[in-house]
Formats: C-alpha cells, sequence, structure tokens
C-alpha cells in the first residue's frame, strides 16, 4: 500500500519507517513545512527497527495524497482541528483516515466535514500512536517502542473490524476494535499519567528545570494517578467501554511487567528517559487537560458519572496556569444529544 503520512514531528516518520520496514511505500509532509528537512528519499532508523527506510517527502498535501491507500495523520492535539479542516476539501473519497493518536472526538468533526461534501470516508481514532519514537536530527528517527496492541474504533462504527486489519498489514501488531469512537477517547492512559506528573512537578516546570518524568513517578504521584485512573474506567465502563487501566497501557506502550505502579515506574526510568514539560505554555497541556480530563468531566456531567478527582485536578491546573484549560475545538458543530447516532453512523449525508 501507500501511506500517506501527514506530520513529521517524530510519530509520522516512525510510523512511516515501519510501514516501509512491512513493504509498503510512504510518503510524508510536513503541515509547519519545515518538519520534512532533512528528509531525502530515506530515513535513518535505529532502535527497535534498524536500517534505512526508502520515503518521499511531499512538498505539498495534494501529493501526499496522490495515490494514497490510506493516510494516517499525526499531530499535536491544538494542530488537529485547522489540520482537518485543510485537508477535508481534498481528501479522496473512500480513502480511509487513520488519526494516530485521536485526540478528543476528532473523527466525528472529520467525518462532519466530509458529510458537506457527501464523501464516505472511514476515519479511524486510534488510543495511541503504533510506534514509540523520537525525532533525532534530519533524517534520523529512533523506534523507541512498537506498543503490543493498539486500541482502534471507527466512524461509522460498522468500519472498525476492516480498519483494524488493515492497520495491522501497515504497523504489524495487534489493533483491538472497540465499538465506537468515544472508546478510543476514553482508552488513552496519557492524560491521566500526566495530569498527576504535572501537578506533582509544577514548579520544576515553571523554573524550565529539565527533569525526568519516569524518575518522578514517586509513590505519592502514582497513588493520585491510580486514583484518577480509577475515575476515568468507571466512566468508561459508564458508557460501554472495557479500557486498559495505566497499569496495562504502561505494559502494552512499553513492555514493562504489570505490577505495582512505582514498581513499573522504576522499570520504565531505567529503559528510557522521558523529559517533563518545561515552562508553563498551555499549548503543552492540551493533550493530557483539554483534550482529555475536560473531555472526560464533560461527558461524565451527560451521564450523572461523578469525577470529583478528576474535577479537583482541572480545576487546580487552570489556577495554577491562570488560563481556562477547557476550550475543545474539536468539538465544534458536535450535537452531544445524537451522540449514540453520531458514534454508531456518522453524519447524514446529501
Amino acid at each position: 500500500m501507500r501511506l500517506a503520512v501527514l506530520g513529521a514531528g517524530a510519530v509520522g516518520p516512525g510510523a512511516a519507517a515501519l510501514a516501509v520496514s512491512r513493504g509498503h511505500e510512504a510518503a510524508i509532509w510536513s503541515p509547519r513545512g519545515g518538519g520534512t528537512h532533512g528528509i531525502g528519499s530515506s530515513l535513518s532508523v535505529q532502535g527497535v527497527l534498524s536500517g534505512t527506510a526508502r520515503v518521499s517527502v511531499a512538498v505539498d498535501v495534494a501529493r501526499a495524497l496522490d495515490r494514497a491507500s490510506a493516510v494516517l495523520v499525526s499531530v499535536p492535539p491544538h494542530a488537529l482541528g485547522p489540520l482537518l479542516r485543510r485537508i477535508a476539501p481534498m481528501l479522496p473519497d473512500g480513502v480511509p483516515v487513520l488519526l494516530a493518536p485521536s485526540h478528543s472526538l476528532a473523527p466525528l468533526l472529520l467525518d462532519r466535514l466530509l458529510a458537506r461534501r457527501g464523501l464516505r470516508v472511514p476515519v479511524a481514532a486510534l488510543a495511541v500512536p503504533p510506534v514509540v519514537a523520537e525525532r533525532l536530527a534530519g533524517d534520523e528517527v529512533r523506534i523507541l517502542a512498537l506498543p503490543e496492541a493498539v486500541e482502534i474504533a471507527t466512524v461509522p462504527a460498522a468500519s472498525a473490524e476492516a480498519m483494524a486489519r488493515l492497520c495491522s498489514d501497515l504497523f504489524g501488531m495487534a489493533f483491538v476494535h472497540l465499538s465506537d469512537a468515544l472508546g478510543a477517547a476514553l482508552a488513552a492512559h496519557e492524560p491521566v499519567l500526566q495530569s498527576a506528573l504535572i501537578l506533582g512537578n509544577v514548579t520544576r516546570i515553571e523554573a524550565g528545570e529539565a527533569w525526568d518524568q519516569h524518575r518522578q513517578m514517586t509513590p505519592a504521584i502514582c497513588r493520585l494517578a491510580e486514583r484518577l485512573d480509577a475515575e476515568r474506567l468507571a466512566l468508561a465502563e459508564a458508557y460501554g467501554h472495557a479500557v486498559p487501566s495505566l497499569p496495562a497501557g504502561l505494559h502494552r506502550m512499553a513492555g514493562v511487567p504489570v505490577g505495582p505502579l512505582p514498581v513499573m515506574a522504576r522499570a520504565l526510568a531505567a529503559l528510557r528517559p522521558a523529559p517533563g514539560l518545561r515552562g508553563l505554555d498551555a499549548t503543552q497541556l492540551a493533550q493530557s487537560v483539554t483534550y482529555g480530563l475536560a473531555l472526560w468531566l464533560r461527558l461524565a456531567a451527560a451521564r450523572g458519572v461523578p469525577m470529583p478527582l478528576t474535577g479537583a485536578a482541572m480545576a487546580v491546573l487552570e489556577a495554577m496556569w491562570g488560563a481556562s484549560l477547557s476550550a475543545d475545538d474539536l468539538l465544534e458543530g458536535l450535537d452531544f444529544s445524537r451522540l449514540r447516532q453520531l458514534l454508531r453512523d456518522g453524519h447524514p449525508r446529501d
């Protein structure tokens, strides 16, 4: 297959290299323009994969999408909405789009944009990316880990099984299909862990210190993360989803044995560094708070599910940052009264 990769940070090139290693083609496009700087006709790959992956660099999105069998979108959450609005007018009919990872209810936003054109494009929400990667410099990318399995959901929901097979073909690991895209939004464990770490290390963040997230997963931080995670799991259950717990998610992403969270933290710290936030930039909180905690609280209110600790964490983070952190542009135009139907069928086409 030919994979169009939209996003040239770390995950995009890493996923491109993984797909190429499995015999597929990949074209990479950078929404900002500079992300592909230094990439010629190949990527130098290190880590759990090693070697050279031949790729092409697209100078514009139209060339990236040309002859694509599938489209992978991997950008930070605050950039996802503008990018989806930019590409929706030019996506080919029927070519599947993979949001890796998906954020909030972005699949419904893209489906609504495509419905205006009368197109039927299966949109997949991946709870986590198919690779854990870092961009070293120019054409160098290091694949740090490949998840054991990835939760996937689609709009329309009936496409999930076929899209799971497609993703397995592209990337190799198991893809566990969920009943709807809400499950993917609830399956992501990163908001839980990141929020706990941020609350416990805000002075380091504000001072711009260099700090390692795994080494700061102290027993107290782990207890906070576990209680936040219990509220996430209860919310998922209320919506009919059984999603992986925080320890199970860490095991899938990094391969460390499941056990008490502080023990897993020590194993993660020994495995590789994980730099923490530096500076009180609200955009850095977007993935964990705006598109994580804030969304969950909105869903909890709709079902009457108590999430007191999550609500308190959200309030404290907003107080410390001195700004509202709940403006989720990916929910634009979403009719929550029709949420179940939209998750199942997508938006109506003329």
